[in-house]
């Protein structure tokens, strides 16, 4: 309810209308008068006894009166905050005290505000409906009304409490908010740097000046830890460059007369350049040789002194003792600063302390999961030596189980002895089940829904069960699957699918997208995976589909009806005799196995680490078909600067047929169609879906006139040439991949943009017979242009003029075949992730840089809706 509407009951008035008491009203005529008090009367109350108002005072009776007795009444009458006006009066010792009590509060309103909602401020506010009205607490609420809004960064909020008069003694009070733009970081002056500049300074800093292309940072705030934190990265960034003595004298804040923006000043104080003296490492450890691990140290004598290579120093060999078991060895680095020679010499002293071995093993914080998930994880169990590099590892395991915190450690504690530690993990679970419904657009398939139920910890022993059903206008399917991660409490996975898919492959004409033959693919597949150690995993995996590939009878089947005198059959001058070679049913048994080293951090989003893995299956178990296909693949991802995460990722893969079908002559390849590799979005941006590799395209003709001569022109618009990729027995590609962090406001709304580039190549396949279709008259003979005596262009049987020359063949289309080469296609581009509301999106916008004949190129291509 606005305050408009709240006037008509009651008067609104500002709610510090009388910001201070009002005078005494004790009414002593003259200091020298003194009279004693016979009796005190208190009027003018409504909620309160008379002899309570009487006991907040010192006046009794038979005392003498006073005026500074008087005085002291009205300061403790107005101390209790119960009345807005107290009068005291002496009659001849009759002493009358006249107060009008405070309202009481009937309600809490606040208007204006927007950025921040009624829940975020109603917790701030200690005024409350039925208790007393006083200013001074509504001062301290609009006091922290306004400091919840510079925290938000909002430096010109202001709040104006107001009151609405009510009957019986009762106000409402109105906080009227105005929030004001967010205070922003106008410039950063920096005074007394001489060796480094503004902006390299301004670089190193959290806080950044506000810009119009930095919309997406939170950075540009102003933030008074923010602007701590700054000092100390100044700080940092100096001693890594040798200023030892730098400091930074001050940090002032103003703000702008206008409240919204603010200009922040740094007074610095580089100071002198130091270079490493004497550095050396004195070990108490007697597995530790002091000598060689100072040849270790990265520091040499006569180097720029570098703090944050000492803190890493102190951190590595902290890590070496709890590789060799002394988990609390303690590492203290004894300066030796020379002044004159401007060199810091540096002793590590590494103190005597003993050998750790577990002594227990704590989990807390699990309510779902059991307690023996995570420890199946630990690389130590209780009883062994420690051992650094296992917790760090146990660390990243737990982690990229997926069902906690990301922010996971694994703490260490003395135990109950000096050689005894507690590792102990607190975890906080998220949510493993996923109920997932979504319909969008997509620029591959179209229409796309799917729906899947996911759980990840079933019954929370780390099982995952998943059900998955999808559905867009050119492919559909249905699969179910199960995963047990330790069979019979061992490191043995066991996993298996069973699928239905329907696919209906396509090719593009006068831009329509047409089917060209359906695949419905049902089957099933089991699998066994072993660790062989820690960063080495084995699985082994049989399947078993059975597919069934047809064509549209009526556009590509002669005869279809059946009427005439052959059966009807796949006619190759329609569909092309790589198509009639695909038709049929087949059945795939296959054996296969994945070794795979994987020493990432995280296997859901890695930011280090790498992963290389080789893949084969051998299909020939039986059923009709028979090749060995190989896969090979590798990952690398760090942090080259910052958290900026580049990743590095390389594949390539054969397959060779294990049987030969006698069609080659034909121009068939051994390796059945729907066999072979393809390659193009969204495995390879910049290109269309299987837009790279072997292709044939039907181009069409136009007959013509020109001066005169009839002429055969081919059609070159894209969209006019029938296009269909046969794809290879080879391919291989490679992605490198920028991550671009983003501020907290970004990140919040779930977007993760990233720069790539992608080359690869798909190739090696039996070249195709190509044909060239002359038109034909209903009889089936071959048509030939020429031109008559009025200049119109004319069909004929006749293969020859009168004068014998030879007529042009009235072509219908003509084949071609590209994109045979291992030749790299190389594109680049910028990509985005964003977790929608409406959905996972993820654009791409890429160019092709490197391309052969005959590949389709794709600017631009968005998925709504769907998983990536």
């Amino acid at each position: 309810m606005g305050s408009t509407a709240l006037a008509a009951s009651g008067t609104m008035t500002p709610a510090f209308a009388q910001a201070t008491p009002p005078a005494p009203a004790a009414e002593a005529t003259a200091p020298a008068v003194v009279d004693q008090i016979n009796s005190i009367t208190v009027v003018g109350t409504q909620r309160l006894e008379a002899e309570t108002v009487r006991s907040y005072i010192r006046l009794r009776t038979g005392q003498l009166w006073t005026q500074v007795s008087a005085d002291q009444a009205l300061k403790d009458l107005y101390a209790t905050e119960l009345f807005a006006d107290v009068a005291v009066r002496n009659n001849s010792g009759a002493v009358v005290i006249e107060v009008r009590e405070n309202p009481v509060v009937n309600r809490i309103i606040l208007e204006g505000n927007k950025r921040i909602k009624n829940d975020k401020i109603e917790p701030e506010i200690k005024l409350a409906p039925r208790q007393i009205y006083s200013r001074s607490k509504v001062r301290a609420d609009v006091a922290r009304i306004v400091e919840l809004y510079k925290r938000q960064g909002r430096f010109a909020a202001v709040v104006e409490p107001k009151l609405v008069q009510l009957d019986q003694n009762r106000v409402d009070i109105v906080f009227e908010i105005t929030e004001g733009p967010k205070s922003k970081v106008q410039q950063i002056n920096i005074i007394g740097n001489e060796k480094f500049s503004d902006g390299d300074l301004r670089g190193e800093m959290v806080t950044k000046q506000a810009r119009f292309y930095r919309f997406f940072s939170s950075g540009t705030s102003y933030d008074p830890d923010r602007l701590a934190f700054d000092q100390q990265k100044l700080r940092q960034f100096y001693l890594t460059q040798g200023y030892a003595d730098f400091r930074v004298v001050s940090a002032i804040a103003e703000l702008t007369p206008d409240k919204q923006d603010f200009i922040i000043t740094y007074v610095v104080e580089e100071g002198d350049r130091y270079k490493f003296g004497d550095v050396k490492v004195e070990s108490q450890i007697r597995d530790f040789d002091s000598e060689r691990l100072t040849a270790t140290l990265r520091m040499k004598k006569g180097d720029w002194y570098n703090a944050k290579m000492v803190e890493d120093t102190v951190e590595s060999l902290s890590e070496t003792a709890g590789l060799f078991g002394y988990a609390f060895a303690d590492v203290n680095p004894d300066f030796q600063r020379d002044k004159e020679t401007l060199t810091m010499g540096i002793t590590f002293n590494v103190a005597e302390s003993p050998r750790v071995f577990v002594e227990r093993i704590d989990i807390n914080g699990n309510t779902l999961t059991q307690d023996k998930v995570v420890r199946r994880e630990f690389r130590l169990n209780e009883g062994d030596a420690f051992n650094s590099i296992q917790v760090k590892r146990t660390a990243e395991r737990i982690k990229s189980l997926g069902y906690f915190q990301e922010e996971l450690e694994v703490e260490q504690t003395q135990g109950t002895a000096p050689d005894r530690i507690v590792l102990t993990t607190n975890v906080e679970e998220k949510a493993t089940g996923e109920l997932s419904l979504s319909a969008g657009f997509s620029s591959i398939e179209n229409f796309i829904f799917q729906g899947s139920v996911r759980q990840r910890n079933f019954r929370g022993v780390g099982q995952e069960l998943r059900t998955n059903i999808s559905y867009s206008s050119y492919s559909k399917s249905a699969e179910i699957g199960f995963t047990e991660p330790y069979l019979f409490d061992r490191s043995i996975a066991v996993s298996g699918d069973i699928f239905r898919r329907d696919l209906n492959s396509f090719n593009f004409f006068n831009n329509q997208r047409n089917t060209t033959y359906e695949q419905a693919t049902t089957g099933f597949q089991l699998r066994v995976g072993v660790p062989v150690n820690e960063y080495i995993y084995f699985q082994a995996r049989y399947g078993l589909s059975q597919d069934n590939i047809s064509l549209d009878e009526n556009t590509f089947f002669t005869d279809p009806d059946g009427t005439g005198p052959l059966p009807a059959s796949c006619d190759p001058i329609v569909a092309g005799r790589f198509l009639c070679d695909a038709t049929g049913k087949r059945l795939t048994s296959s054996l296969g196995y994945t070794l795979l080293y994987d020493d990432r951090d995280n296997r859901i989003r890695p930011t280090r680490g790498q992963s290389i893995g080789i893949s084969q299956d051998f299909a020939g178990l039986g059923g009709s078909v028979k090749y060995v296909k190989t896969r090979i693949n590798a990952d690398k991802f760090w942090k080259p600067f910052g958290n900026f995460v580049f990743g590095l990722s390389l594949e390539s893969g054969y397959i060779h047929p294990l049987e030969s079908r006698g069609l080659e002559s034909v121009g068939v390849d051994d390796v059945r169609l729907t066999d072979r590799f393809y390659l193009g979005e969204p495995q390879m941006r910049g290109f269309d879906i299987r837009g790279v590799g072997p292709r044939v395209q039907r181009v069409f003709f136009q007959g013509g006139v020109v001066n005169g001569v009839a002429v055969n022109t081919a059609l070159t618009d894209r969209n006019q040439i029938q296009d269909d990729a046969i794809g290879g027995r080879a391919y291989y590609m490679g992605r490198a991949e920028l991550q671009i962090p983003l501020g907290s406001g970004a990140r919040e709304l779930g977007l993760r943009p990233s720069l790539f580039l992608d080359v690869g190549s798909v190739f090696d396949v039996t070249r195709p017979i190509l044909q060239t279709v002359q038109q034909r008259d209903e009889q089936g003979a071959p048509l030939y242009y020429f031109v008559d005596t009025t200049g119109t262009l004319q069909t004929s049987t006749t293969a020859t003029n009168a004068d014998g020359s030879a007529r042009i063949s009235a072509l219908r289309f003509e084949e071609r075949f590209y994109g045979d080469t291992w030749k790299p296609r190389m594109s680049v581009g910028f990509g985005v992730n964003w977790n929608s509301p409406f959905g996972p999106f993820r654009l791409d916008i890429a160019r092709a840089l490197l391309k052969e004949p005959g590949d389709d190129t794709k600017l631009f291509t968005f998925n709504v809706g769907t998983q990536f």
